[in-house]
């Protein structure tokens, strides 16, 4: 069962950034997929690999986007991706310093879910309507 499901609400309505948006979602499941299963730290730690480099390669994508359409708050949405990014970052350096444990937890999983819905709701959520009227869906 996934730890979060996509849905219309989590929509920004920007087509890219929406498929980008549910490939995170996708990862966030995979990785609650193989904790829950028990799966070994390196499947895990692989999973994460993944999850911390696409999340840079999402935050830089949304920035081009925004610089490209002169987004008046992009100054705002990269304090919170660099904010986000070494969360993320900690955490999997966290887990990859955990010597034979493994450190990803239910509350670890609630925290990556938590934090990409609350990004998408309060940040990104704000972008959706600026971009569509410049032509951007």
């Amino acid at each position: 069962m996934p730890i979060i499901t996509w849905s219309s609400n989590l929509s920004v309505n920007v087509a890219e950034m929406d498929r980008q948006h549910r490939k995170l979602i996708d990862m966030i499941n995979e990785l609650f997929d193989a904790m829950s299963s028990g799966k070994g730290k390196d499947t895990i730690g692989k999973i994460l690999d993944g999850l911390t480099e696409y999340t840079k390669t999402h935050f830089a994508s949304e920035e081009r986007m925004m610089q490209l359409h002169n987004y008046p708050e992009l100054s705002t949405q990269q304090s919170e991706h660099i904010k986000l990014t070494k969360q993320v970052t900690d955490l999997h350096e966290r887990f990859k310093s955990a010597s034979g444990s493994l450190s990803i937890t239910l509350e670890t999983m609630n925290f990556l879910k938590d934090w990409l819905q609350n990004h998408i709701l309060q940040n990104d959520k704000k972008y959706g309507p600026y971009l569509n009227c410049r032509g951007v869906n």
